[in-house]
């Protein structure tokens, strides 16, 4: 998984797999990427800083509910 934030357009993009894409509005500014087979494959958030409020908000990334195999094998990395 990769996030990326591009501070010129003010655009966060949340990517889970890298592969051609169709992309769907699901709101204004808000858009959904999908693989061929319909698999949601990335997201993206344009008017971020004044969605969220600041860059904070998305400064620390906190996954919860992976399990302790999982995080075992982060640590190691």
């Amino acid at each position: 998984m990769k996030f990326i934030y591009d501070k010129e357009v003010d655009a966060l993009s949340v990517t889970f797999r890298d592969t051609t894409v169709i992309s769907k509005v699901l709101a204004e500014g808000i858009n959904a990427d999908y693989d061929t087979e319909g698999k949601l494959v990335g997201l993206e958030v344009l008017d971020t800083v004044k969605r969220f409020g600041n860059t904070e908000t998305f400064r620390q990334v906190v996954i919860e509910g992976i399990g302790s195999s999982v995080e075992a094998e982060l640590a190691v990395h």
